[in-house]
């Protein structure tokens, strides 16, 4: 003699059980619904909760919840709820500006962009800023610097002076002449590469 509360009685349509079919005959993605699937065609044989889970494998408790969500949703009952926490408040339009304006503008009264100018030049919060540059890996506050020299002879000259260091004459002495600290060199040898997602700014450093 069965024990226990007696079930709700669970009958499909024929486009419910085609459906179902489907979804139960997948092998490779999304195994977790074909799991509900064949969870749901066991119990439409008015087989119990326990006899449901010991040939799947599962816990009763997963049987119950499935066999639930199908009889008051239907079909619709067995895909992913919604995943729990605040929804999203950020458009993927708020985000494009972002990104846009941190690659390709620069602030009026500085030379790069931080959080808070952004923040302010674009509404949203500091820590929204933060996220989106950390997620798409821009840093406008980093800099980095190449040299590519054009003068034909670079490669004689390079040869010459390391030569001084490695194999050094007689009375032999090296003059170097570099820019102050104090003064920055406004000419630059080459275009500035501009940054881009993962990439710093780069530039000649004279």
């Amino acid at each position: 003699m069965r024990t226990g509360r007696p079930k709700k009685p669970l009958t499909l349509t024929t486009e419910e059980r085609e459906t179902l079919q489907q979804w139960a005959r997948r092998r490779k993605t999304a195994q977790a619904l074909a799991l509900r699937a064949r969870i749901v065609l066991l119990c439409a044989k008015e087989l119990h909760n326990t006899q449901v889970a010991s040939q799947l494998c599962v816990c009763g408790p997963t049987v119950g919840k499935w066999r639930e969500r199908f009889r008051i949703h239907r079909l619709d009952g067995l895909m992913d709820e919604p995943r729990p926490g605040a929804p999203r408040t950020l458009t993927d339009k708020q985000v494009e500006n972002v990104v846009i304006r941190t690659l390709e503008s620069t602030p009026k009264n500085a030379t790069h962009w931080s959080t808070r100018s952004m923040a302010e030049a674009t509404g949203l919060s500091q820590t929204a800023i933060v996220r989106i540059w950390r997620a798409f890996g821009l840093k406008p506050h980093r800099t980095e610097t190449f040299k590519l020299s054009t003068d034909p002879l670079f490669i004689d000259k390079v040869r010459d002076i390391t030569g001084l260091y490695m194999n050094p004459p007689d009375r032999a002495m090296v003059l170097c002449v570099d820019e102050k600290s104090q003064v920055q060199a406004l000419d630059r040898t080459q275009p500035l590469l501009p940054m881009s997602p993962g990439q710093p700014e780069c530039r000649t450093h004279d």
